[in-house]
């Protein structure tokens, strides 16, 4: 039915990466969300007061909670495909984040309540009466949640959405739920055993445990998550495949929402090329970038020295001596060396956990450069190595 509405209703449907039809797509799929778990919660709820269900009832409220949610979404949606403005240069993209970040709060806040009914239910017991129409009406539950799952998780990844990704966790969250749900009906039928309101406690650490996943998921992005490992590596690739760069460093991604990806980074040059020449090559990267990975790419060009010494040779002496007597981790970037050989200076990368000792091994680094090259000063600056994420 997504699929259907989607290609029905939407031009160019398939063009997943224009902002107008990402934000049609993400309205449809959210006002389908709102319809299936109003129906839901309406069909849940009368077969729970109908059995005396406590969980069945609770598990009605999951899905009211739901259809709240979807409006949240839906909201994000709309407010994060603005244009930019002279107060939001870079958009309005991070609107999303929120969305799915007030998702997950909701799931979590429902998550507690449940938890509390269902241990109150396990304290003061009533009687339940699970008749087919409970069993039928969980079923079907289970069905269009699992439905719900499929599309929000398909859709979520098309279109890049972090809210709608936390709404697939959502929906297998209530399936798992629904189900705990489900099995205490049958249990009570076949067996006269009331355990409604252990299956009302199970509901709530299912759907607990979803908040807290997904409220990890949204607020990542928010806090500045480390660049995906795939991405990073598709840049080196793209950038080396230029014959005038020498090295990259200091590559810093800047996520301004789905679709508003900012790139910036440090490209070793010749230095005894021509500044037309450079430039040109410079602007070929940050194109090829911006078609290759959809992003907005600026490169600081830093001239490295070839001559008096050959740059690539001294590197690679340098580099090997301090992978030896420092650490087998280390590189280096921007190295010169003044026109007498007297100073020799480069930029240290040494790993995020060897950060603390950055005063002690830039000393140390100084020292065993000058002792391996008599006669020559050194001077060095610390960076810390760039971390990149698994791609999920």
């Amino acid at each position: 039915m997504a699929g259907l509405l989607i290609r029905l209703f939407i031009k160019d449907s398939e063009n997943t990466g224009d902002p107008t039809v990402r934000r049609s797509c993400g309205t449809a799929l959210a006002m389908l969300g709102i319809a299936i778990n109003l129906l839901l919660f309406l069909a849940k709820l009368a077969a729970g007061l109908i059995s005396g269900s406590v969980a069945a009832v609770a598990d009605a409220f999951n899905n009211l909670s739901d259809a709240g949610t979807s409006i949240v979404t839906l909201v994000g949606f709309r407010l994060g495909a603005q244009e930019p403005d002279p107060h939001h240069p870079y958009g309005h993209g991070r609107y999303e984040y929120i969305s799915g970040l007030l998702v997950s709060v909701a799931v979590l806040l429902m998550g507690v309540e449940l938890l509390r009914t269902g241990v109150e239910k396990i304290f003061r017991p009533s009687p339940t009466a699970a008749g087919p129409v409970l069993l039928a009406v969980l079923g079907a539950a289970i069905l269009l949640k699992l439905y719900m799952a499929a599309y929000n998780r398909k859709y979520g990844r098309l279109l890049n959405s972090t809210a709608m990704k936390a709404a697939a966790a959502d929906s297998l969250s209530d399936c798992a739920a629904t189900g705990a749900v489900l099995l205490s009906a049958l249990v009570n039928r076949f067996t006269g055993v009331d355990v409604d309101g252990w299956a009302g406690v199970v509901v709530a650490v299912f759907i607990l445990r979803t908040g807290i996943l997904s409220l990890k998921e949204t607020i990542d992005p928010l806090l500045g998550r480390a660049p995906d490992g795939a991405m990073v590596a598709k840049v080196y690739e793209i950038v080396n495949s230029h014959p005038e760069a020498l090295g990259i460093h200091d590559l810093i991604v800047h996520d301004y929402g789905p679709g508003r990806l900012m790139l910036t980074l440090h490209v070793e040059v010749d230095g005894s090329l021509g500044v037309y020449e450079l430039h040109d090559a410079v602007d070929a990267m940050e194109r090829e970038l911006a078609e290759s990975l959809g992003c907005t790419a600026t490169i600081h060009m830093d001239p490295t020295s070839r001559n008096p010494v050959p740059g690539r040779t001294l590197r690679g002496e340098i580099t090997r001596i301090l992978r030896e007597r420092v650490d087998y981790r280390i590189s280096i970037h921007d190295l010169w060396v003044d026109a007498d050989r007297a100073v020799i200076g480069f930029d240290t990368v040494v790993p995020r956990d060897l950060s603390h000792k950055s005063v002690e091994l830039k000393e140390e680094i100084c020292r065993i450069v000058e002792k391996a090259f008599p006669g020559c000063k050194a001077e060095t600056a610390i960076d810390i190595e760039l971390e990149v994420s698994e791609e999920k």
